[in-house]
């Protein structure tokens, strides 16, 4: 039983290799052309600016669009656009 466990996950290891592979080269060279390897997202920024006695106020930033990857990992320093589209607001700590 140990046996097949260890196989199946070493071809289950072997196969999100193949596949994160298959994806880098799909992004890097644009494989199919007719797939747009890259999307944009729009990102809600909010500051957070701590008061006195332990408060914190949340001032809104100017939105920007952020350059994602159409893919299941992240590839050549973007996020995926799965992961951007449902983290759109971004807090940045002061």
């Amino acid at each position: 039983m140990a046996l097949l466990l260890k196989r199946i996950a070493t071809a289950v290891v072997v196969l999100v290799c193949i596949y994160y592979a298959g994806e880098f080269i799909s992004v890097k060279y644009r494989i199919p052309a007719s797939r747009e390897p890259f999307g944009t997202v729009q990102i809600n920024k909010y500051y957070a600016v701590p008061q006195k006695g332990g408060k914190t106020e949340f001032e809104p930033g100017e939105p920007e669009t952020q350059t994602c990857v159409n893919s299941i990992f992240p590839h050549l320093g973007y996020s995926p656009c799965w992961y951007v589209k449902r983290h759109k607001n971004q807090q940045i700590n002061l």
